[in-house]
C-alpha cells in the first residue's frame, strides 16, 4: 500500500519523506505562491488558477489573497463560497464547503493530525480526517477548525473558535473549545 493510499484511508502515513507526498505538495504550494502572486486585478486569472487547483468549485466563488493548501485537489467549495484573506487549508483529506458559506479573515482548516507517539512522530508519520462545513454557514475570524469535524447547515462558529467536535445544523457556537451558544431562532433562519 502507498503512502497515499494510507493517507485516504485515514492511517498513519509518511507525510515529511515519501517523494509523491512531498513533490505534490510541492507543486500545489507553487500553485498556491502563483495565485497569491497575481494582482488583485487579474481577477479571471485568479478564477482559472484556482479551478484547475481545487478539486471542485461552484459556478461562482472568491477567495482572497494569500491563500495557501497543501493537495488542492481534496478540496470541494459549494455556489457562493468566500473566503477572507488569509485562508489555509491543510488538505490531506477532503475539506468539503456547502453553498452559501462565508468565511472571515485568517481561518484555518487542519485535516492533518500526528500521533501521540514521539517516536511516530519523530519519523513524519501523521494521519489525515476529513472535515465537512455545511451549507449557510458563516465562520467568524481566526477560527480553527481541525481533523475529522462536521459542521451543520445554517450555523455560526464566533471569530476565535476552535472547532474540535462537531457542530449540529441552525446554532451559534463560540469558545476555545468551540461549543454551542444557542439555537437560531425561525426568524434568523428565515
Amino acid at each position: 500500500m502507498t503512502e497515499k493510499e494510507k493517507r485516504d484511508q485515514g492511517l498513519l502515513y509518511d507525510a515529511n519523506y515519501d517523494p509523491e507526498i512531498v513533490q505534490a505538495r510541492i507543486a500545489c504550494q507553487d500553485q498556491c505562491h502563483r495565485y497569491n502572486m497575481l494582482l488583485p486585478s487579474q481577477t479571471q486569472e485568479r478564477q482559472e488558477l484556482l479551478r484547475g487547483l481545487l478539486g471542485k468549485t461552484g459556478e461562482r466563488f472568491w477567495i482572497e489573497q494569500p491563500f495557501w493548501c497543501d493537495c488542492g485537489d481534496q478540496i470541494e467549495l459549494g455556489e457562493d463560497f468566500y473566503a477572507n484573506h488569509n485562508l489555509q487549508i491543510i488538505d490531506a483529506a477532503k475539506v468539503t464547503f456547502g453553498d452559501h458559506v462565508f468565511i472571515a479573515p485568517n481561518c484555518g482548516f487542519y485535516t492533518a493530525g500526528h500521533p501521540l507517539n514521539p517516536r511516530q512522530r519523530n519519523q513524519g508519520l501523521e494521519y489525515a480526517k476529513p472535515i465537512t462545513v455545511g451549507k449557510n454557514v458563516w465562520i467568524g475570524a481566526h477560527v480553527v477548525v481541525l481533523p475529522g469535524v462536521t459542521i451543520g447547515d445554517n450555523t455560526v462558529i464566533g471569530a476565535g473558535s476552535v472547532v474540535c467536535k462537531d457542530i449540529p445544523s441552525g446554532v451559534v457556537a463560540v469558545g476555545n473549545p468551540c461549543k454551542v451558544v444557542r439555537v437560531l431562532t425561525e426568524e434568523e433562519l428565515a
